[in-house]
């Protein structure tokens, strides 16, 4: 790997694994989605925005909170910024807008895991540089896009498909996202001895 100075240097660590606990929150909150969307196949509309919104709105708080630390270490924040933001508004327009019928609930759902999935792809090629587990942020990246693709290629996607479709997808991204955070909390533990000595 080489020496604990030389990781700290690469930039983009320190937002990375420094918020270990970021990404285990945005994992459980995603298996949540999943698990409340599969156990209600006849949802409505309506909570199936109200689900997406919280959901979308949460993780783009916690991307918002990361970058927000990268500026303050002096790291490149842009892509985690932006990937807070398309949250927010995905998350906002879900819960503030319930008058949006199933059709434009799938692309905003589609634009959103696509925006996602390639900043996730993004992240992954930098964290490749200083630890392993990367692989697991590159997977939940193509999962996104993806899963994107899917439901964009079926815009007249029936409720209950598209549930299926949200709650698989929630809980497998939610599943391989917490693997990569305790990995993440892993790698911190064990370099910061060293990092004080």
């Amino acid at each position: 790997m080489g020496a604990m100075g030389e990781m700290r240097a690469t930039p983009g660590t320190g937002r990375v694994t420094g918020n270990w606990w970021a990404l285990a929150l945005r994992a459980l909150a995603a298996i949540l989605l999943g698990i409340l969307a599969l156990s209600q196949p006849g949802i409505t509309l309506r909570a199936l925005l109200v689900l997406f919104g919280v959901y979308a709105m949460a993780d783009g708080i916690f991307a918002v909170v990361a970058a927000i630390r990268g500026i303050r270490e002096r790291e490149p924040w842009g892509w985690m910024m932006f990937e807070g933001i398309v949250g927010i508004i995905a998350g906002a327009i879900a819960l503030f807008a319930p008058q949006i019928g199933a059709l434009a609930l799938v692309w905003l759902v589609a634009g959103w895991a696509l925006a996602t999935g390639v900043l996730e792809i993004a992240a992954a090629v930098k964290l490749r540089k200083i630890m392993k587990g990367e692989w697991m942020l590159l997977l939940a990246g193509v999962l996104s896009i993806i899963f994107a693709l899917i439901i964009a290629s079926r815009p007249g996607l029936g409720m209950l498909a598209l549930v299926f479709w949200i709650g698989a997808y929630a809980i497998i991204y939610g599943v391989m996202t917490m693997v990569l955070a305790f990995e993440v909390r892993r790698w911190t533990k064990d370099h910061e001895a060293p990092a004080r000595a």
